[in-house]
C-alpha cells in the first residue's frame, strides 16, 4: 500500500515537473518569437527607411523653389530619424554600426539646416548642391547594399535570433551571412566618414567639444595637478592620478582621479591640455539632510565663481534634486546676457560646499564678441508674444538658433497662469526663436 501511495506521489511529481518544464519551454520560444519578430520587421523598416531616403533624396536635386525644397528636406530628415530608430531596434550591440549611424546623422542634420532656414533669402549654394548630391550617390550605394542582405533574409529565411547568438558564443562556424553583410554596409559607411560636410553640417554636440577658441600655452601633467590643487583647494596630501586624454577628439585633456586624505569618496576632473582650463570637477558624495536654503547655495555658487575669476557672470536658472542645488551662470556684458557662455555649478544643501561644476559650454563658446544694435525696439519685439502672456521681465541676450548661429534678442519672462515662460524675439526680424516653458516647483505630498 506504501509503496502504491510512493509511486503515485513520484508519477505526480514527474508529470508536474515535466508540465512545468513544457511551460517553460513553450514561454521561452514565444519570447524568442517575439523577439524574432521585432528584429526582422526593424530590418525590413530599416531597408525601406533607406530606399526611401534615396528617392526623397533624388527628389530634392531636381527642385528649385523653396516651396517644394523646404518641405522635402524636412522629409528627408523625418525618414532618416525613422531609420535611426530602426537601426537602434536591431542586435547590433556586438557589431560595430557606428559608421552607418554617423551617416545617417550627416544626413539628418545637412537636410534639417538647410531645409528650416529661408531659402528665399538664402538659397541652396553651390557646394551645398554638390553635397547633396554626394549624399545622394552614398545612400544609393548603402540601400543597394542593405537590399543584397534582405534578398539573403528572405531568400534563405535566415533568423535574427540566429545572428545574436552567434555574436554572443563567437561561433565562427554559425553562418554569419547577416553579419556579414552588415559589415558590408559598415565598411560602405565608413568610406564617406571623412566626407567634408562644411560648417553648414556640424553638430552642435561636435560643436561643443571644439574648444578651439581656448588661449594659452599646452601644460604637462604635474602643472595639471597645480591647476587641480588651486581650483579645488586640495589638501597637500591628496593623491592625484592623471591619465592624459583626447586623442581623435577636437582636443586634448587630462583625466585626474583624486582621493582626499581622511574622505572615501573621490573627485574626477577634467582639464584641458591648452591654457590648463577646467572642463568639469564633480565630487561623489552623498547629501542626506538640507541645512541650507537653495538662495544661501546660489551665493555660495556665485562667490566660488568670482575666487576662480568667473567676473562677468550673473544668476540664470536654479533648481533643487534632493538635497543638491543646480546653478546656471551665464555671462553678461553691456547688459546682454550670453547664453552660449554658461557655467553650471552644484552645490551641496548640507554643507554649502562645491560638488560639481561644468564649464564646457562657456569654453567652447566664449570669444570677443561684437555685440549688434537691435533693429527693433522692445515694444515692436513684445507685439510678437501670444497676447496671453503677462510679460514681468524683459531685457537683450545672445542665444543659438536652430541652425547654430548667434543670434541677439529681446527676452521676455511671461506668465500664463501658474505657468512661467522664456519667450526670444529675434531682435533683428521679430522672429520668435525660442519659447521655453519654466520648471515649476513641485509639490509635496504626504510629505514627500
Amino acid at each position: 500500500m506504501l509503496r502504491t501511495i510512493l509511486i503515485c506521489i513520484l508519477s505526480i511529481g514527474i508529470i508536474g515537473v515535466g508540465y512545468w518544464g513544457y511551460q517553460e519551454h513553450k514561454e521561452k520560444t514565444a519570447v524568442l518569437l517575439q523577439a524574432e519578430n521585432n528584429y526582422q520587421r526593424a530590418f525590413h523598416d530599416l531597408t525601406y527607411d533607406m530606399s526611401l531616403l534615396n528617392d526623397k533624396m533624388g527628389s530634392t536635386l531636381a527642385m528649385s523653389s523653396r516651396d517644394q525644397l523646404s518641405p522635402a528636406l524636412t522629409e528627408v530628415w523625418r525618414v532618416t530619424s525613422e531609420a535611426h530608430s530602426n537601426v537602434g531596434q536591431l542586435p547590433l550591440t556586438l557589431v560595430p554600426f557606428n559608421k552607418t549611424e554617423e551617416f545617417l546623422s550627416n544626413v539628418s542634420d545637412f537636410s534639417y539646416r538647410v531645409g528650416v532656414r529661408d531659402l528665399d533669402k538664402k538659397p541652396l549654394t553651390d557646394e551645398e548642391y554638390g553635397r547633396l548630391e554626394e549624399l545622394y550617390k552614398q545612400s544609393t550605394d548603402i540601400q543597394q547594399d542593405l537590399r543584397q542582405v534582405q534578398n539573403l533574409v528572405l531568400k534563405d529565411n535566415l533568423r535574427w535570433m540566429d545572428v545574436e547568438m552567434a555574436l554572443a558564443t563567437n561561433d565562427s562556424q554559425a553562418d554569419n551571412t547577416i553579419i556579414d553583410g552588415l559589415k558590408t554596409v559598415e565598411k560602405r559607411a565608413g568610406e564617406y566618414s571623412e566626407t567634408d560636410f562644411g560648417p553648414t553640417n556640424a553638430s552642435s554636440e561636435e560643436g561643443n567639444k571644439n574648444f578651439s577658441k581656448l588661449k594659452g600655452k599646452e601644460i604637462d601633467e604635474n602643472e595639471a595637478k597645480k591647476v587641480a590643487r588651486s581650483f579645488l583647494e586640495l589638501d597637500k596630501n591628496a593623491k592625484i592620478d592623471v591619465t592624459k586624454n583626447g586623442n581623435g577628439a577636437n582636443y586634448k585633456f587630462y583625466s585626474l582621479r583624486i582621493q582626499e586624505p581622511g574622505k572615501e569618496q573621490e573627485t574626477n576632473m577634467d582639464i584641458t591640455k591648452k591654457g590648463g582650463y577646467p572642463i568639469w570637477a564633480i565630487r561623489h558624495v552623498d547629501v542626506d539632510k538640507q541645512n541650507i536654503s537653495l538662495n544661501k547655495a546660489m551665493n555660495k555658487a556665485m562667490k566660488f565663481l568670482k575666487d576662480q575669476r568667473f567676473e562677468s557672470l550673473v544668476a540664470s536658472d536654479s533648481a533643487q534634486y534632493d538635497n543638491v542645488g543646480v546653478f546656471t551662470f551665464v555671462e553678461e556684458r553691456q547688459g546682454v546676457r550670453i547664453y552660449p557662455d554658461a557655467v553650471k555649478i552644484k552645490v551641496s544643501l548640507g554643507d554649502g560646499s562645491i560638488v560639481g561644476f561644468s564649464a564646457a559650454d562657456f569654453l567652447a563658446a566664449h570669444q570677443d564678441r561684437e555685440i549688434p544694435k537691435p533693429a527693433l525696439t522692445a515694444d515692436e519685439a513684445k507685439k510678437k508674444i501670444n497676447e496671453n502672456v503677462l510679460i514681468q521681465e524683459e531685457r537683450l541676450a545672445i542665444i543659438q538658433n536652430d541652425l547654430g548661429e548667434e543670434v541677439l534678442c529681446y527676452e521676455f519672462l511671461g506668465t500664463i497662469n501658474k505657468d512661467t515662460y522664456r519667450i526670444f524675439i529675434n531682435a533683428e526680424n521679430g522672429n520668435e526663436e525660442e519659447v521655453k516653458k519654466m520648471d515649476n516647483t513641485e509639490p509635496i505630498y504626504n510629505g514627500v
